[in-house]
């Protein structure tokens, strides 16, 4: 029998995350996502995923000093990132640099955390690098007074960011760190699976999250917010929509039948910030309104928020623009990637699938 794309069809075992369409539920290893995000950091989660259990103090104050210690970014990188032309897409810009990291010794066939430590450290680096390049802005080198997300932000903008900025941030990086057999997760099992370099298998990642059909940025839905917040009327401005045949965008997904996790979780930290950032509270706005109508003009489509609704709302926040999406969900993700790498690695098979020739004998 014959699967498209594999749809289904299980290709290995893991302890690392769980997804439940149906149900609607994310689980990283054991622990349900709302929890994650509600009561630990970004660090801390990293650190679930990698090593299987939630730090100590000890624990979680070792893996924030190594994560800053691998901030800088080597010379060698640096000059690469000068040469490369400036319409070069960001994500092509990553997956360049962080193969250029293949020269470090350190990178023998069997990975390590610390590698993924390493590559994890160095991914806002290189975006933050290029970004302010690209801006004609002088770059901001990392300040390790600050973790890991409230750094990216002020390496990207060069100011201390805003607490609530911080808090949706690193909210909606740790729900992108990991989820399944995704694509680029495939990716990386598969090159990993040969014995070759964890940083070869992450560039595998970059260039699967680099597809429209993966990693795209939710310009619809930014585009919808950006609409509402003009009309000053989102009931109007969706209505409109509907009765053309448009889609809401931000609302239905492909895997969750019922309530998407990531976007419960990430509405839930929303609501603790209400009055302190506009473009949070029009999304939380938009939201109910959107459900009401949906629920009149379609009911019986359990048509919910999806994660890309509020990280839209997210990014309009902390004026992130669009082409900054997919590199920061990639700078999330790679630890989930490198997880996987690491799990690979502990009871490796080669991935070898078969094909189905369709020609004919000439």
């Amino acid at each position: 029998m014959i699967q498209k794309g594999l749809k289904g069809i299980v290709a290995a075992e893991t302890l690392i995350s769980h997804i439940d369409g149906e149900k609607g539920e994310l689980i990283y290893r054991g622990y349900e996502i709302g929890r994650l995000t509600q009561n630990y950091s970004f660090e801390e989660v990293a650190h679930l995923l990698w090593h299987g259990y939630l730090p100590d103090d000890a624990q979680l104050r070792a893996l924030k000093n190594e994560l800053k210690s691998n901030r800088e970014l080597p010379e060698n990188i640096k000059k690469l990132i000068d040469l490369l032309p400036f319409d070069m897409d960001l994500m092509s810009v990553m997956r360049t640099a962080i193969s250029a990291e293949a020269g470090n010794s350190e990178y023998g066939w069997k990975p390590t955390v610390s590698q993924a430590i390493r590559i994890t450290a160095l991914a806002p680096t290189i975006i933050a690098y290029r970004k302010r390049q690209l801006e004609g802005k002088e770059f901001v080198p990392p300040l390790n007074e600050l973790d890991h997300v409230a750094n990216y932000l002020y390496m990207l903008n060069g100011s201390i960011p805003l607490e609530a900025h911080v808090e949706v941030l690193e909210t909606y990086m740790i729900l992108t760190l990991e989820h399944g057999m995704n694509a680029s997760t495939f990716s990386a099992r598969v090159t990993a699976s040969t014995e070759s370099d964890l940083v070869s298998a992450v560039s595998s990642a970059i260039g699967t999250m680099k597809g429209p059909l993966h990693g795209g940025a939710p310009s619809g839905v930014i585009e919808l917010l950006d609409e509402i917040a003009a009309a000053g009327d989102a009931e109007k401005v969706m209505r409109d929509k509907l009765s053309k045949g448009e889609r809401l965008m931000g609302f239905g997904h492909r895997v969750y039948k019922t309530h998407d996790p990531r976007a419960i979780a990430l509405k839930a930290k929303l609501q603790e910030l209400v009055g302190q950032d506009t473009w949070l509270d029009l999304a939380m706005e938009a939201e109910k309104t959107a459900v009401r109508v949906l629920e009149e003009i379609k009911p019986g489509r359990s048509l919910y928020t999806n994660v890309e609704f509020y990280a839209a709302a997210i990014m309009k926040a902390i004026n992130m623009e669009a082409d900054l999406f997919t590199p920061t969900f990639t700078a999330s993700r790679i630890v989930g990637w490198t997880a996987h790498v690491l799990e690979q690695a502990e009871n490796n098979t080669i991935y070898r699938p078969q094909s189905k020739y369709i020609g004919t004998l000439k």
